[in-house]
């Protein structure tokens, strides 16, 4: 990686507003994957990333935190541009919650305090009232000190809580949310979509989408398909289109049907 001491410009109290412009993007100069990509969002929407596996929606995501460098074109956040921008003032300005969940040994405040400084007991709390976990933490021999260790047994879904919980303590501006929730039950996962969208009020996010019918109050959908966004649009429009996304979302419907 470069060396980014020269870099001056800086991210600070963002108000959101990100700009794709004529984006160009390959892993190798041979194959480029993304061609012509340009969006606008505005503060506070929520965006989501729709396409099958392999379409490049993590693509979309590792070039909006400066993972790697677009080839052309240009992403911008509140009109900075991100390359003028030190990697570590770009990743600082979003919040993550991912499809993998991750832990380490500590307590359960420590998990969800992570990196933050100046955090409160309080805080830990009313993170964990809004996600729905403070009841199961308060059953706990140890409550919210509750080593998490190969002995603590948590559900795939009581993890994804915590990130959620981990995400609204480190209270970035923008978020990224990978909202893959096919390994718990319909009872989770409608509790975990609560709190998904109880995080997203009021920040610009980015959803990597895989059940479509979570989507549907998304602001704008990108639909990519062999790294091209194909299609964009709100769901009702996508749907009266009836083009890749109305065939991707039908199928999905049909096989929840079928089911």
């Amino acid at each position: 990686m470069e060396n980014e001491d020269s870099k001056t410009a800086r991210l600070h109290d963002i108000q959101g507003e990100v700009t794709f412009e004529h984006v160009k993007f390959g892993y190798t100069p041979e194959k480029t994957i993304i061609h012509d990509f340009s969006a606008e969002v505005k503060p506070g929407q929520k965006i989501a990333i729709v396409g099958p596996t392999g379409a490049g929606k993590t693509t979309m995501v590792n070039l909006l935190m400066r993972f790697y460098e677009t080839d052309s074109g240009e992403i911008r956040i509140d009109g900075i541009p991100v390359k003028d921008v030190p990697r570590t003032n770009v990743h600082a300005q979003f919040g993550m919650v991912l499809q993998d969940t991750w832990l380490f040994e500590g307590t359960i405040k420590e998990n969800i305090i992570y990196s933050k400084e100046g955090v409160s007991d309080d805080d830990v709390i009313k993170a964990c009232i809004t996600v729905g976990l403070h009841h199961f933490i308060k059953t706990l021999p140890d409550g919210y000190d509750t080593v998490l260790n190969d002995k603590a047994s948590l559900s795939e879904g009581q993890k994804q809580l915590m990130t959620i919980a981990r995400a609204m303590i480190l209270n970035a501006p923008l978020l990224i949310l990978d909202e893959a929730t096919s390994s718990v039950d319909t009872r989770t996962e409608r509790m975990v979509q609560k709190a998904m969208n109880q995080l997203t009020e009021g920040r610009t996010s980015f959803v990597i989408a895989h059940r479509l019918s979570t989507i549907k109050d998304a602001d704008l959908i990108l639909v990519m398909k062999d790294g091209d966004v194909i299609e964009s649009g709100t769901h009702r429009q996508l749907l009266a289109e009836g083009g890749f996304y109305a065939d991707l979302y039908n199928s999905q419907f049909e096989t929840k049907q079928m089911a």
